[in-house]
């Protein structure tokens, strides 16, 4: 299969809401031209890392905000109900976040071996690192021990969107972020399991810049893109 081209944009360190601008902007253009059948369909990668804030999937839990919504605000993170799947999370500062704006269609892929894609560039990632990252079919992300209960990690949350096989939202890599801002939520709904970075399994700051090139690298193999910057 020919590798696809995809327009590639790395957002550097963004507010979530412009971001979900941005996407609903371009989720657009991809359906518009998938519904008018033009010669041109446009793809989309987007990286970034985002201000402090909480979302909440379609089907979360309100509950699992372990603070009221102006506590969020006291304490600067901002908080959205949001249209993608899953339960809560955080995005912040040292937290890669890429949203893939992909025609599934035109990349052979159904909803359930997309989010395995997913799993997979997050995996392939970690591994250049010596990190053995893992699915749990039980549970979306990328996890660390997942088959030991006591001591199951999430690394990375996937939460999407999809309408006429186009995708919006993604995951969340965390690499160097925060971790203490996950003790206010129950994250993704679990009430037991912890939660893990990259800093803190390899126990030193990771460079950022040299994860967002490898996770780059690894969504061209497992999906077969092509980069346009």
């Amino acid at each position: 299969m020919d590798n696809k081209k995809v327009n590639f944009q790395n957002l550097g360190r963004i507010r979530y809401k412009e971001a979900w601008d941005l996407q609903e902007e371009l989720f657009q253009s991809v359906v518009d031209a998938k519904i008018h059948n033009s010669l041109t369909r446009p793809q989309y990668l987007l990286f970034c890392e985002h201000e402090p804030v909480y979302t909440l999937g379609k089907s979360g839990n309100r509950q699992n905000l372990l603070i009221a919504e102006q506590v969020c605000k006291s304490k600067n993170i901002d908080y959205y109900p949001i249209d993608r799947g899953g339960d809560i999370t955080f995005h912040g500062p040292g937290q890669l976040v890429a949203y893939p704006i992909i025609d599934m269609e035109e990349f052979r892929v159904g909803v359930k071996s997309y989010v395995h894609k997913l799993e997979d560039v997050v995996i392939h990632t970690l591994q250049s690192y010596g990190i053995a990252g893992e699915k749990d079919e039980k549970a979306m992300g990328v996890w660390i021990d997942a088959q030991y209960p006591a001591r199951a990690r999430k690394i990375c949350a996937i939460g999407v969107r999809t309408s006429r096989f186009v995708t919006m939202h993604g995951l969340a890599l965390n690499v160097n972020t925060d971790l203490t801002y996950f003790n206010y939520i129950n994250p993704c709904g679990f009430t037991d399991r912890a939660v893990t970075s990259m800093q803190k399994e390899l126990g030193r700051e990771v460079d950022f810049h040299e994860v967002s090139g490898r996770m780059k690298e690894a969504f061209a193999v497992v999906f077969g893109m092509e980069f346009a910057e």
